[in-house]
Order: C-alpha cells, then structure tokens, then sequence
C-alpha cells in the first residue's frame, strides 16, 4: 500500500429533511451567495425551499441557471461574471454533478484574470477558490464530496477535469427522496457511472491495498442491488439512499488513497461526450466491458478473476479465464438488461468517423499509470470493438 494523508473534510448532511439546515451552513459561508441549477429544480419545488431557506438566513441570492448536462466553459464564464458584479462570497450549486461541476470552476475561476478556461486545462493556475457547498439530486458524479470538476468545450471538442483541494465542497445536503423523480434513463446511467468510478480504483497495480479492494466490491454491490430496484420502484428510500451515499463514497478518495491508479475508461469516455454530447455514463456502460475484454488480452485473467468471484460469486473453483470472462458478461448483462443501458457506440449515435482524432486525443491522457497499457493503437481497438 502507498502513503497517503487521509483528508475529506466535506460534511455531509444525510437524509430526509436535511435542506432545514440549509440556510445556517450557507450563512457561515458567506451573506452573498450565487445560486446555480440547471431546470429541474423548478418542477419538483426543491427551488422554492432553497430560496426560503436562504431568504431566511438573510442571505442575498443571484442566480446562475440553465446550467448543461456536460456542463459548458460558457455556463461558467457567465458564472464568474456574475460573481464579479455581485461581489460574490459563496457558491451553492443545486442540482447532480453537472451543476456541481460547473460551481466548482465558477468558484475557482473569479480570482483568475485571464480566460476561465484556461484553469481547466492547468490547474496550477487556480489561486483562490471562493466556497462552494452543494444540494443534491443526482446519484451519480459523487462531484458532491470530491474536489474535481469535468467541464466541456464543445468549439474544441474537448472534455477536461481540473481539481484542486479547496474546490471540494465545504458541506453538501444529501436527501434521497430529492432522487425519486429522477428518470429510469438517469438513474441507470448514474448507476453506471458509480460503479465505473468503483471500478477505475479497484483494478489497481498496487499491492497490499486489501481493504480499499474490499471496499470497492461492497460498493460494487450495493449498485448492482440497489440500481434494478430504484428502476423499478423509483421512491424506494432504502434502494435511493445507498446508492447515493455509495456515489459519494466512490469518488471521495476512500477507494484510491494508497491504491493510486491513471484511470483508463473515464479518458476515452470523455473523448465520446467531447464530441457527441451523450450522457456520460451511458458512454462509460458502453466502454467498459470492452476495455475488461483489452485487460483480459492483456494478461490479468487473475484481476478479472477476483472481481468475478468476489462481486458476482461466480464459483471460485472454476479455471480462472472462465471465470474472467463471465465477469465480463455478467458486466455487459448488467448494464444491458438490468439497467436498460446502450451495449453499442451505434445505439448512441456514434459512428466509425472520428474514432482515429478520438484515440489520438485521449492517448496523451493514458500514456502512464493505467492499470494495463492503453497506446492509441489499444484505444482505438476499443473504440472500433465498441461499434
């Protein structure tokens, strides 16, 4: 196991009727705050209870709306003007990853004197960040309690993450029951998204990370558990609080401190929303199975193998490629059938065209660390296997 400092110093508000202590956490953050969303928030009333919430801490409130799924640089240039004029103190974003991603670069991006998009590509540059604070609705990014932010530049096709400590929120809200109305279609590509976050930090060269390993396989579970039954009785309170308190578990650092890893499938993941727009964990469902079978082929049956007895219970006495290869199907069978999810690049829309510019773009970003080698010439072979 490596050394690492154990540090997440998020707090976390779990449960029914949380938002109440909205107002008196934002009020220690600051008496002007900029207030961001994307839409949905209007229609389930979660809007009305954050302003009354607010209001009533006295706290002055503008607003930043209509933030994208995939969130854009635009959405945060507009944020970081706002911020300037209103002399903006605090951040609160309202709403799943991508409204808390964007907050996030909006909150770094007001001391910052040239074009915003520049901290996205270096985060180096990051010299202050005002706080930011989160309500949830989405299980998914688990953006609620890391300090990353992906944003996406469509005049460049390209989809980045920065990060940096201070943007990981101060304090988030997490209620379940902010999770019911949330679409079948979001809900699966959430689930996939968490589970492909597990994943990136369980298949680790590092050795002697036992308990991290034994952690990412009770999460594992928890999802495909917990994903079919907020599906198919989507105000089930049990199935909707695991899986959001396992999206948050799965990104915070739990997982990956002391078992460090470059992940492999988020890169070329993001290559696809870059230049299509799709949602991102319909990408990653997608994509992931394919890269098992590249790992596979590369010689780590024995990984495979352990995930397969240990997250599936395949029997452990069968040979060893067996049992990788019906970890694979078993992953490919879960997001297909039981999360209802693409298994092809076609059934999004994406065609054989630009895949070559893709592997180039995300080559760079998988050149070291990955858990097995990923050249373009691999990245590309996965991609076209994805067709």
């Amino acid at each position: 196991m490596q050394n690492f400092t154990y540090s997440i110093p998020t707090t976390i508000l779990f449960g029914r009727g949380q938002i109440q202590n909205l107002g008196a956490q934002m009020r220690a953050l600051g008496s002007r705050v900029l207030l961001c969303y994307g839409g949905s928030i209007k229609k389930s009333g979660l809007y009305q209870q954050v302003l009354e919430q607010l209001q009533q801490a006295g706290i002055a409130v503008t607003e930043l709306a209509g933030i994208e799924p995939n969130p854009r640089i635009e959405s945060v240039k507009r944020g970081v003007e706002l911020c300037r004029a209103g002399d903006i103190q605090a951040v609160l974003a309202v709403g799943g990853g991508s409204v808390i991603d964007c907050a996030k670069v909006v909150a770094a991006g007001v001391s910052y004197p040239g074009d915003t998009w520049d901290i996205v590509l270096d985060a180096t540059k990051i010299v202050h960040v005002l706080p930011v604070a989160s309500v949830l609705t989405l299980a998914a990014t688990g953006s609620e309690m890391d300090c990353g932010a992906v944003i996406t530049n469509l005049q460049t096709h390209e989809k980045l993450g920065t990060h940096h400590p201070d943007m990981r929120p101060k304090f988030s809200v997490l209620d379940p029951t902010y999770t019911y109305t949330v679409s079948k279609w979001q809900t699966a590509c959430g689930t996939a998204d968490i589970m492909s976050h597990i994943l990136e930090s369980y298949f680790t060269g590092v050795q002697g990370a036992f308990v991290q390993a034994r952690f990412c396989e009770g999460l594992l579970r928890s999802c495909i558990h917990y994903g079919p039954i907020a599906l198919a009785q989507p105000d089930d309170y049990e199935a909707r609080a695991n899986l959001m308190w396992t999206s948050s578990l799965a990104i915070n650092n739990l997982l990956s401190y002391g078992a460090e890893v470059a992940w492999s499938v988020h890169a070329m993941e993001h290559e696809l929303s870059a230049f299509y727009d799709i949602t991102h964990g319909a990408g990653l469902a997608i994509l992931t199975p394919t890269w098992m079978e590249h790992v596979l082929r590369s010689g780590r049956a024995d990984a495979l193998a352990v995930y397969g007895t240990e997250v599936w219970g395949i029997d452990r006495d069968l040979p060893q490629a067996d049992i990788a290869r019906m970890a694979i199907d078993n992953t490919r069978r879960f997001f297909k059938e039981d999360l209802g999810l693409p298994g092809t690049l076609g059934e999004v829309g994406i065609d054989g065209s630009r895949l070559e510019e893709m592997a180039h773009k995300a080559a760079p970003l998988l050149a070291t660390g990955t858990f097995v080698p990923l050249r373009y010439e691999d990245i590309l072979a996965i991609y076209r296997a994805s067709l």
